[in-house]
C-alpha cells in the first residue's frame, strides 16, 4: 500500500492507494497511484520462487518486471506460444521478500507503550507545596506528538489497559514548526499503572520486541534519505533498540556523533530490503516515515527466479488496473494482468487506460518512407488496421493517414484498409487516385445490427447504419470492400434472424465480400469483457460465458451456424460464392494471418437472381475484438 502496509490483493478496492512504478529522467523509481479496476478470474497456477525466499503465485499469463525487461511467467522460445518468459538467469526488480504484519497481541502493546513513553513523555512526579502550606507530590504523565497517528494509538493502548487521558493542544503551528497535540493524566492510579506497564520486563518476547521498535522509532526514529535510524541520549535505551534489532536478524551500527547530552543513534543497514522488513514487521503507526514513492528501484535483494512450478490446479486469481499500469506484489514489480498485447508493449492496461490513452505516432509517415525505401523490402501487402483502427476520432485530429497512403502508393506496395471510421469518406478521392498505381482493399468492420445492443457495446463508434453508408460510398469510389461481421457474439448476435437482417443490409449496401468472424477472447479482452457481460446481460454471462471464457479459442458450438469439424457457415439466400476463396478487402485479416488470395476473388457474391449455392470460410479472429469491435 501507499502507507507502507501490506494487503492481499484479493482484498483491495477501487480508489485504494497502492505502489506503483514510474520511469523519471534515467531511473524508474516507487511512486504512488490508486486501483482503478478490480476483478476475479480462474486459471492454473505457477510457483515462482526467488533465491531470497519470495514465494508468488500466479497465472502463466502474468508478466513481472526483470533486469531484461517485462517477462511471462510462461512461454515457449518458439512457435505459437513464443514470448519472453521467465528462466533461472532472470532477475526480478524491486525491493524483496514482505510479510504480512502479525496482529497485535498484548505483549506488542506493552512494548510499543514502553518505547514511545520512555522515548518521548513525560512521567515524573514533582514535589509541590499547596496553598495551605502542606507538601505533597504531583503525578504527571504527558505525550506530545506532531504525529497524530502516534499518539491515537498510544492513547487507544492505554485506554485498553485501563487509563484514561485527557487531549489538549499542545502548541500552534507556526512557519517553521507543526502543531503539536498532547495527551495528558495527573491521576495516580493511572501514573502508578503507566509505570507499571513501561517497567522493563525480566524476560523478553519477540511480541514485546516488535511492540518495543515499533514505539521508539514512532517516538525518536527517522527514515529519510535512504537511512533508517533511531536516537536517544539514554544507553539503556540504545542497548535495548540493538538487542531488540539483532533478535530479528536486523544489522546495526550504532553512530556517535559526539552530540550534546550524548544524543547517539542506532542505524539500520541493508536499505530499503531491510527497511521494508522492519516495517511490515513492527508496523509503525507514523507512515510518513514508511512510504517510498521517490525512492529508485534498486535493490541489493537476491531476486533471483529459482524456479518456476505449475501448482497442478486451477485457482482464483486477482488482478487490478492502477494508474501506473503496475503495481508492486509482495515486493516486485508486477504489471497489470491480462492486458491486450499492444497495450502491454506500451506499459498500459487493458482498462482504464485502453479506453482512455491513445498513444499517436506522429512520425509514421517520415518512418514508414522511409522503411519503404530500403533495399529489403519486398513490396509485400500491408494491411492496416487489423489492430488499431487507423480512422479513429484521433486521426480527424492528425490527419496522418495521407501521408502514410501517398508512401505506399509511391512505393509500389499494396495494401488494405480495415475500419469502422466513416472518417475514411475523406480520403477516397486520395485512395481511389492511388488504386490506380498499387492494389487497394478495403473492409469495414460492423459487428452489431440492433441499435441499443450497439450504444451499450460499442460507445462512441458510428452507428452500424453510417458504416454502412461508408460501405455503399466506398463502392461508388470505385474499390472494393469487404464487410467484416465480426465478432458473432454467442447469445446476442448469432440469431439466424440477426445475422439474416445483418448480411442483407450488407449485400443491399454493395460489399464485394463477406467475412463472418466468431467472438474470441484473449486474456485481457476476455476479463473485462466477460465483466460487461455480467452488469449488462447476466442471463448471458450465467448461461454461456463459461465455454467462452474458459478457451482461448472460439467453441464450435457457439459459433452460429458452423458444424463441428468444419469452418464453414451458412449465409442466407440471395448470396452465391465458392468456398476458400478470400476478398481482396480482407487480406492480412487478423481471422487468418494469411496472405489474401492471388485471385482476389471474395467467397460470396451478392447475386439477384440465383440463391446461394455454396458455403463461405467462417474463421475464429487470432484477436479477440470483444466490446472494442470487430
Amino acid at each position: 500500500m501507499a502507507d507502507g502496509r501490506t494487503r492481499r490483493i484479493a482484498d483491495l478496492r477501487v480508489g485504494d492507494q497502492i505502489i506503483g512504478t514510474e520511469v523519471v529522467g534515467s531511473y524508474r523509481r516507487y511512486v504512488a497511484t490508486d486501483v482503478r479496476a478490480h476483478w476475479s478470474t480462474r486459471k492454473l497456477g505457477y510457483t515462482v520462487r526467488l533465491q531470497d525466499g519470495t514465494e508468488l503465485v500466479a497465472s502463466g499469463d502474468h508478466r513481472f518486471l526483470t533486469g531484461r525487461g517485462w517477462k511471462h511467467v510462461t512461454g515457449t522460445t518458439a512457435g505459437r506460444d513464443r514470448r519472453p518468459h521467465l528462466t533461472t538467469n532472470d532477475s526480478m526488480l524491486g525491493f524483496g521478500k514482505t510479510s504480512e504484519t502479525p496482529k497485535a497481541t498484548d505483549g506488542y502493546r506493552r512494548g510499543y507503550l514502553t518505547g514511545m513513553v520512555r522515548g518521548d513523555a513525560d512521567l515524573k512526579r514533582y514535589a509541590t507545596t499547596r496553598r495551605n502550606g502542606q507538601r505533597g507530590v504531583l503525578h504527571r504523565f504527558r505525550l506530545a506528538l506532531a504525529d497524530v497517528e502516534a499518539l491515537d494509538r498510544s492513547q487507544q493502548m492505554l485506554a485498553e489497559e485501563g487509563i484514561r487521558t485527557d487531549r489538549f493542544d499542545f502548541s500552534p503551528q507556526t512557519e517553521v514548526r507543526q502543531a503539536i497535540t498532547a495527551i495528558r493524566t495527573q491521576r495516580r492510579g493511572d501514573f502508578e499503572r503507566i509505570t507499571e506497564l513501561v517497567a522493563w520486563p525480566e524476560r523478553l518476547t519477540d511480541e514485546w520486541r516488535r511492540g518495543f521498535l515499533a514505539g521508539v522509532f514512532d517516538a525518536e526514529g527517522s527514515r529519510s534519505a535512504g537511512i533508517l535510524r533511531i536516537a536517544n541520549c539514554d544507553e539503556e535505551m540504545l542497548s535495548r533498540t540493538e538487542e531488540a534489532f539483532s533478535a530479528f536478524g536486523f544489522d546495526t551500527v550504532r553512530e556517535d556523533r559526539h552530540r550534546p547530552g550524548g544524543l547517539q543513534y542506532v542505524r539500520l543497514r541493508g536499505g530499503l530490503r531491510e527497511h521494508m522488513r522492519f516495517i511490515h514487521l513492527v508496523d509503525p503507526a507514523i507512515r510518513r516515515k514508511c512510504a517510498v514513492a521517490g525512492i529508485a528501484i534498486t535493490s541489493d535483494a537476491d531476486l533471483r527466479v529459482a524456479s518456476v512450478e505449475p501448482t497442478g490446479v486451477e485457482m482464483p486469481m486477482y488482478d487490478i488496473t492502477t494508474g501506473t499500469g503496475d503495481f508492486i506484489a509482495n515486493g516486485v514489480v508486477s504489471h497489470n494482468c491480462f492486458a491486450r498485447k499492444t497495450h502491454e508493449w506500451l506499459e498500459l492496461d487493458s482498462g482504464a487506460d485502453f479506453d482512455q490513452e491513445i498513444v499517436v505516432k506522429t512520425n509514421i509517415a517520415d518512418v514508414l518512407r522511409r522503411e519503404l525505401s530500403r533495399p529489403s523490402w519486398k513490396r509485400e501487402h500491408v494491411a492496416l488496421g487489423t489492430n488499431t483502427d487507423p480512422y479513429q476520432r484521433a486521426e480527424g485530429r492528425y490527419r496522418l493517414m495521407p501521408g502514410v497512403i501517398e508512401a505506399l502508393a509511391r512505393s509500389g506496395t499494396p495494401f488494405s484498409i480495415l475500419t469502422k471510421g466513416t472518417l475514411a469518406r475523406r480520403d477516397l478521392p486520395l485512395l481511389a487516385a492511388a488504386s490506380k498505381d498499387v492494389p487497394i482493399g478495403m473492409g469495414v468492420s460492423l459487428a452489431i445490427w440492433d441499435d441499443d445492443l450497439h450504444r451499450s457495446l460499442e460507445p462512441g463508434v458510428p452507428t452500424p447504419r453510417a458504416r454502412l453508408e461508408l460501405v455503399r460510398q466506398i463502392v461508388d469510389a470505385g474499390l472494393p470492400c469487404g464487410v467484416f461481421l465480426a465478432p458473432v457474439l454467442p447469445g446476442l448476435t448469432d440469431q439466424r434472424e440477426h445475422l439474416e437482417k445483418a448480411i442483407a443490409a450488407v449485400a443491399a449496401a454493395g460489399a464485394t465480400g463477406v467475412t463472418v468472424v466468431p467472438l474470441h477472447l484473449r486474456p485481457g479482452a476476455r476479463e473485462w469483457f466477460t465483466a460487461w457481460l455480467s452488469r449488462e446481460h447476466p442471463g448471458w454471462s450465467a448461461g454461456t460465458s463459461r465455454s467462452t471464457a474458459a478457451v482461448p479459442t472460439c467453441p464450435r458450438s457457439t459459433a452460429t451456424g458452423c458444424r463441428p469439424g468444419s469452418p464453414r457457415c451458412w449465409l442466407p439466400t440471395g448470396w452465391t460464392g465458392t468456398a476458400g476463396e478470400r476478398p481482396a478487402a480482407s487480406a492480412g485479416c487478423p481471422a487468418t494471418r494469411r496472405r489474401p488470395s492471388r485471385s482476389g476473388r471474395c467467397p460470396v457474391r451478392p447475386s439477384s437472381s440465383s440463391p446461394w449455392t455454396g458455403p463461405s470460410s467462417c474463421r475464429c479472429a487470432d484477436r479477440g475484438s470483444g466490446a472494442a469491435g470487430g
